[in-house]
Order: C-alpha cells, then sequence, then structure tokens
C-alpha cells in the first residue's frame, strides 16, 4: 500500500480535477489557434490555479488559523478554572448534577493543551487524517501521475471499455457501463458539491461571527464548514462546539445569540443553498442518510461519514434496477 499510495493519491487528484479541466478544455476549443492544444492547456491552467490557491492558504488563511489555535490553546486552562468554579456554584437540588458534570470535566483535566496544538503535531494530525502521500518524492510522483492521467484519460476509458466489452456480455457490459457513469454522477456531484457547500458555509459563518465579534471567528467558521461535511450529525456538533467556546469567550448572552444565528443559518443552508448546490445527484430517504452515515463511521471513522452516503445511494440505484428488472410482469386479464 504504500508503494502504491502516490497511484491511488493521483487517482483521486485527477477525479477531482477532472470537471475543472473538462470545462476549461471545452473553453480553448472555442479558439481554432487553441483548439488542438486545448487538453494540455486546460490541464496546465487548472493546476496553476491549485498552486495559486495554495500559496493564498498558506500566505493568508493558515497563519491566522495557527494563530487563533495557539491562542485557543493557550486559553483553555482558564477556561477549565472557570467551568469548576461553575460547577462549584451549581445548587446541590439543580437539575444539573454537580457530580455528571465534574466527571465529564475531569477527563480533560492534566492534559496540556499547548502541547497538542503544536505547529508540528498540528500537521501530524493533518497528515493523518487525509492520508497525504509522505516525503517530497511521493509528492512529486503523485502529481505528475494525475497529470497524465488528466492528459491521456480518454485513452486510458476506451482501454478499458474495450476490455470489458471483452470480457463480458453485451447485457451486462451496459449494465455495467450505466452503473459506472451513474455511480461516478452521484459521486463526483455529492463531493464536489458538498466541499463547495462547506466552503461557502464557512464563508457565512465567518462573516456573521465577526459582525458579532466573536473570538476566534476565523477558526470557528473553518471548524463549521469541516464539519458541515458529515451530514446531520456535523452541523449539530459544530453549533455545540461554537456555543461552548463562545460562553468561555464572551459570556452566556453572547454564546445564546451565537447559537440561535448559527442554528437559523444552518436553516437556511440545509433548506435553501445545499439542495440548490446538490441538486438531485441522491434521491435517497433522510432514513438511508443516517443509516449510511452512522454505519461508515463506525467502521471508517470521518471519511466513511462523509463518504458513506455516495456509497449507499450507489447502492440503491443498484437495488431499484435489480428489482426494475426481475419484478413479476403483470398478467393482463380481459
Amino acid at each position: 500500500m504504500k508503494v502504491l499510495n502516490p497511484f491511488i493519491m493521483a487517482i483521486l487528484m485527477a477525479y477531482l480535477l477532472y470537471i475543472p479541466c473538462r470545462k476549461i478544455e471545452g473553453l480553448f476549443k472555442r479558439n481554432k489557434l487553441l483548439k488542438k492544444r486545448a487538453r494540455g492547456l486546460s490541464v496546465l491552467t487548472v493546476y496553476i490555479m491549485v498552486v495559486i490557491l495554495i500559496i493564498l492558504l498558506v500566505n493568508l488563511i493558515i497563519p491566522t488559523l495557527k494563530d487563533s489555535v495557539e491562542s485557543l490553546a493557550r486559553s483553555i486552562p482558564s477556561y477549565y478554572n472557570r467551568a469548576i468554579q461553575f460547577v462549584e456554584e451549581i445548587p446541590e437540588d439543580s437539575v444539573i448534577s454537580k457530580e455528571t458534570v465534574k466527571n465529564i470535566i475531569s477527563k480533560v483535566e492534566g492534559i496540556n493543551f499547548e502541547e497538542i496544538f503544536t505547529v508540528d503535531n498540528i500537521t501530524m494530525y493533518i497528515e493523518k487524517a487525509v492520508g497525504i502521500a509522505s516525503g517530497v518524492f511521493n509528492i512529486f510522483v503523485t502529481i505528475i501521475i494525475s497529470i497524465y492521467i488528466l492528459l491521456e484519460r480518454t485513452a486510458i476509458l476506451n482501454y478499458f471499455r474495450k476490455l470489458s466489452r471483452a470480457m463480458f456480455s453485451k447485457d451486462t457490459y451496459d449494465r455495467l457501463d450505466r452503473y459506472f457513469i451513474n455511480g461516478n454522477t452521484i459521486f463526483f456531484k455529492y463531493v464536489s458539491s458538498q466541499v463547495l457547500d462547506a466552503i461557502l458555509v464557512s464563508i457565512i459563518m465567518t462573516i456573521a461571527l465577526t459582525i458579532m465579534k466573536v473570538n476566534y471567528a476565523l477558526l470557528l467558521g473553518v471548524i463549521i464548514g469541516i464539519f458541515n461535511l458529515i451530514p446531520f450529525f456535523g452541523a449539530i456538533v459544530a453549533v455545540g462546539l461554537t456555543g461552548i467556546i463562545t460562553i468561555f469567550t464572551g459570556g452566556l448572552s453572547q454564546a445564546i445569540w451565537v447559537v440561535v444565528v448559527l442554528v437559523i443559518l444552518q436553516q437556511i443552508d440545509a433548506n435553501i443553498i445545499n439542495p440548490k448546490i446538490v441538486g438531485d445527484a441522491l434521491e435517497i430517504s433522510k432514513i438511508l442518510i443516517i443509516f449510511s452515515v452512522t454505519i461508515a463511521g463506525a467502521y471508517f471513522g470521518v471519511l466513511g461519514m462523509f463518504l458513506g452516503v455516495p456509497i449507499v445511494a450507489t447502492i440503491k440505484m443498484m437495488l431499484d434496477d435489480y428489482i426494475e428488472n426481475n419484478k413479476p410482469k403483470e398478467t393482463i386479464t380481459s
């Protein structure tokens, strides 16, 4: 797997960049002088855009996030002391059990958050989370292979189509081809739309939190956007986490207003923005979505919670096709 890692990452990179490459290639083909070199120019343009985006992230957003994380880590001990003081002031006849809260707080006692949130550790966490190819050589190989895949994608697909025709009957081939095309559409539309929605949510939430003068507005906005990638549960966890942090940084009154505003914005996203972006890519019930997120998350972690929905949608498409092709024929009686 270590040897294959650059190839797997290259396929994933080419898969994510395929649509922008295809769109830009179409624009170049409109020009007679650039038509013959449209594919190469489109790939070059997309990778230049990716490099520019990475430079902007490294120079503008990441330093601010780093400062916010370090500042939050330094402040956690004082927040912990405030929480302990709050618990001690809880009346004995309160609905909230003092002992229960103490047990929860005691679990984080003794953790050195400043050591956990060092730059080196954060980098390590990110590398483990996304499983990127380690080492300069692997990254270089990944980029080169992804470029070749994008340049030769038509020849690669045609070869696998010819191989499939040789291996399977016409009916089986047609069915597999339909599954591949529809499954690919579901996967790409879901993944790309969810990432786009997460970016929009991050921007909207950051602006809202900045207007409300909440501490760590950019950090919290990015966290909400990332959690928003996980259907249903992600938004709840993100809003709850933001509310808890705001209680310590701005007080209970500000936290209540923050939670109210974030819930309203989340509802706007869930009912207006997200459906517009995703469209009809996933025609499955909410029960199946919750089921897929829960099961895939239990076995494959955060990545499973994100990819579980399109996987279940693809399986459902295959089952619907099987039911349609094997349902008993209705008899016509005179």
